[in-house]
């Protein structure tokens, strides 16, 4: 199953990895495929001392838990994303965030699950109708049947 992860799901895998969000991405890779935009990257960068007070952090151990996240993460130029899948997206997200429009997007072009703690985006996207978001109560379930099922 293909996922595209959002800013805020990798935020708190680097912030908490032994919660739900960051155990499914350390651990998930048997059943998910996780994929984001290459400017998540650039993101985390420029939120780094915020992310180092908020974890308590060391250097050393955020640059650890950096890499060992990124990782497991399928990270896919924007430039690749063909400008109409990206100019749909931009009409998905609008009044809603448009700063999410090339997650958006990377999912639409990819076919894949949004994943998504931002409740607004979710509900937003689905009163447009759009239905391929996934919620990290959602993937916790399904990563949980597929552990037990031996799938």
């Amino acid at each position: 199953m293909n996922i595209v992860v959002d800013s805020n799901i990798v935020f708190s895998a680097l912030l908490n990895s032994s919660g739900n969000i960051g155990q499914l991405i350390i651990n998930g890779k048997n059943h998910f495929h996780f994929y984001s935009i290459s400017l998540l990257k650039d993101e985390i960068i420029n939120h780094k001392e915020k992310l180092l007070r908020l974890s308590g952090f060391s250097e050393h151990q955020f640059q650890s838990a950096f890499h060992f996240i990124t990782s497991r993460i399928t990270f896919v130029n924007d430039f690749l994303i063909p400008f109409k899948v990206v100019d749909h997206a931009l009409s998905l997200v609008k009044g809603i965030d448009e700063n999410d429009a090339l997650f958006v997007a990377l999912n639409n072009y990819l076919n894949a699950r949004l994943w998504t703690g931002d409740k607004k985006l979710i509900f937003g996207l689905r009163e447009k109708g759009y239905k391929k978001t996934v919620s990290t109560e959602e993937l916790f379930e399904i990563f949980i049947f597929k552990q037990l099922s031996g799938r």
